[in-house]
């Protein structure tokens, strides 16, 4: 039997330790892109529109309560809370590491050992010694094993491994809510939209309907004109033609509209059915002027960035924890208990027996899976940030496309008002022109045409328009308060 002197034990344990204490380079991590002060164009001002809760942001008690329905049943909303409810559990996961485990345990065995063993021998010597009793004689030839008590085992947190680990959990759990208040203002921000697109198109059947009245009476003049040779078949068939198509105007609106309540009914998870709605919200007035705050107000209020930064510090941690991986670390395992190699005399007062192992354990062999462990949590980390950065980038510019949009909108809603003012008109003077046939019924179909069209855009401009305040509102971080 070879024999290994003290000191080059000693040795081999040292080079074991230092090959365990041998840390990795730290994370290189990009720069931070500096956050512009203001939105482009807007003058500094802290206040803003996504300080005003929703319940207050849409004074439309209809919508009001379809929101509510939406909180409660939405599927998006279901899913965010289990969410939540998963991060909770890792996070008691990764606190209760910190603590020692204690295993209540029995166990019942029996060992055969050979007869030129140290455990054969010692056993045989053992019931020939005439300084014991019957009750300590081993049984022969099976040895058997009894145990009933406590087991522990408990890592003591040398590096921060289980610390930071914890830390990293309720950074996600966090990050877990703040994702569940992202759905909640992408949930009220969809529900508004689409109402307001349900209001638009009731709005576009009336216009339908009303053109639709205008074209008929137009049609029966040109049919008079015609009984009375002043009109041409041709005029009537071209009359009857655009009458034809208006007409068929009002039904692909009526399934728009039904492809539009069936959305909304989605989101409130429940099953198609009509929707109710107050068609005076959309011509309500609206605001002079959009308080949109600062970017940095914005961060603090959007549930997506700061979800995006919590993710982004449990990435930081993550790396910490990989690298403590790599650290020596120590383990006591504790016990306390019953143990006897007979049965009768496993709850004797004799039996009882404790003791405790302390480890020292560092990494040798497996260095390359914990460096890549580490590798990985790095690259992580970096994919936190770029997400974050993104985040980030997203939010300011939906924002100023936002207001950039509201802005315009508002100026072609002001010009599609006197457009559609001036086609009325003109529709009138088309047909008062023809009937002294001073104008062609070509003109009059032309006029007519031309107001229909200019009614259409009117609509879906003034729809912009409020769906533009919407994802405005919840670009800013409102919505979810």
């Amino acid at each position: 039997m070879i024999k290994i002197k003290p000191y080059i034990a000693g040795c081999i344990g040292m080079l074991a330790f230092a090959s365990g204490c041998k840390t990795f380079q730290p994370v290189t991590m990009p720069g931070e892109k500096p956050l512009p002060a203001v939105f482009a164009g807007e003058v500094k001002d802290s206040s803003s529109i996504a300080d005003i809760p929703w319940r207050n942001y849409f004074n439309d008690t209809i919508l009001v309560n379809l929101i509510d329905t939406a909180l409660a049943n939405n599927q998006d909303m279901l899913i965010a809370w289990q969410r939540m409810e998963a991060a909770k559990a890792r996070f008691m996961r990764d606190d209760a590491a910190l603590r020692p485990s204690v295993d209540a345990v029995v166990t019942a065995g029996f060992d055969k050992f050979g007869k030129y063993t140290m455990s054969g021998v010692g056993n045989f010597d053992t019931n020939l010694s005439p300084n014991i009793d019957e009750k300590q004689k081993v049984t022969q030839p099976l040895v058997q094993e009894y145990f009933a008590g406590l087991r522990s085992s408990w890592e003591v947190d040398l590096r921060g491994k289980l610390k930071n680990a914890k830390k990293a959990s309720a950074a996600r759990l966090l990050a877990s809510e703040k994702g569940r208040q992202f759905v909640v203002t992408s949930l009220i921000a969809d529900i508004a939209g689409n109402y307001y697109s349900l209001l638009a198109l009731d709005n576009q059947l009336q216009i339908i309907r009303r053109n639709i009245r205008y074209q008929q009476d137009a049609l029966g003049i040109v049919k008079v004109m015609l009984e009375t040779g002043r009109g041409t078949a041709l005029a009537v068939q071209q009359f009857q033609a655009q009458l034809y198509n208006t007409e068929s105007y009002e039904h692909t609106t009526r399934q728009q509209i039904i492809d539009v309540e069936t959305r909304i009914n989605y989101l409130l998870g429940r099953y198609p059915q009509q929707i109710r709605r107050d068609s005076t919200t959309l011509t309500q007035l609206l605001p002079d002027v959009i308080h949109s705050g600062i970017p940095s107000a914005m961060i603090a209020r959007r549930p997506d960035i700061q979800q995006a930064e919590l993710e982004l510090e449990a990435g930081k941690l993550d790396v910490a924890v990989a690298k403590a991986a790599a650290l020596p670390a120590l383990t006591l395992t504790p016990y306390i208990g019953l143990n006897a190699f007979k049965s009768s005399v496993l709850f004797n007062p004799a039996s009882v027996a404790y003791g405790m192992i302390g480890g020292l354990t560092a990494p040798l062999l497996n260095r390359k899976a914990i460096k890549s462990d580490y590798q990985f949590a790095g690259a992580a980390q970096r994919e936190a940030f770029y997400r974050y950065q993104q985040t980030l980038l997203n939010g300011f510019n939906e924002v100023y496309t936002g207001l950039n949009h509201i802005d315009n909108q508002r100026k072609v809603e002001k010009l599609k008002e006197l457009e559609v003012a001036e086609l009325q008109s003109g529709v009138a003077t088309a047909n008062d022109l023809y009937v002294a046939g001073y104008a062609s019924y070509l003109e009059v179909i032309t006029a007519q045409k031309s107001v229909l069209q200019a009614e259409f855009e009117l609509n879906e401009t003034r729809k912009n328009v409020r769906v533009g305040l919407v994802q405005l509102y919840r670009a800013l971080g409102g919505g979810w308060k």
